[in-house]
């Protein structure tokens, strides 16, 4: 089970939980090791390792979860990685997060990565504002992310 939630105002407020997507663990785990070892795209070795002698009420010191035969960067576990959850994440990224789509709220954060340069703000925030159709329109739901907009490149237009 996977529940995402984010702050009520976005950035502050209280947690809201979205709908949950659930799937059973078996099916999550064959589909994983199913991924790896076929549909992933890689030169890497794509073999799993699985556990011998599992039986119920295990020891705590007991080995018995799949590991893969390598994955130097750690992404075997990462379920969503998969593939499998691209439609649930689609209606999810649909939501609306204070009047604006969190599919809107994730491009307008990625804009601030930490090695983004000026130049490079300026040119996300002009896609930004044409993005599903956020231009100089008076829609009551848009005017506060063309206000935000404004408000950052005439920021970025100080330095």
């Amino acid at each position: 089970m996977v529940v995402p939630w984010v702050l009520s105002k976005v950035i502050s407020g209280t947690p809201k939980l979205f709908v949950p997507y659930v799937e059973s663990a078996r099916y999550a785990a064959e589909y994983r090791n199913y991924h790896w070892s076929v549909l992933r795209n890689t030169r890497s070795p794509r073999g799993i390792v699985s556990p011998t002698g599992v039986s119920p009420y295990p020891a705590k010191t007991d080995h018995m979860a799949d590991r893969p035969e390598q994955d130097s960067g750690g992404n075997f576990g990462r379920f969503a990685r998969t593939g499998i959850m691209d439609h649930y994440l689609a209606r999810v990224r649909q939501e609306g997060l204070s009047g604006i789509r969190a599919e809107h709220w994730l491009a307008f954060f990625k804009i601030f990565q930490e090695r983004t340069g000026n130049d490079e703000i300026r040119a996300s925030l002009t896609r930004l504002r044409h993005m599903s159709g956020i231009t100089g329109s008076d829609d009551l739901r848009t005017s506060p992310v063309l206000t935000i907009v404004g408000a950052l490149e005439a920021l970025l237009d100080l330095d």
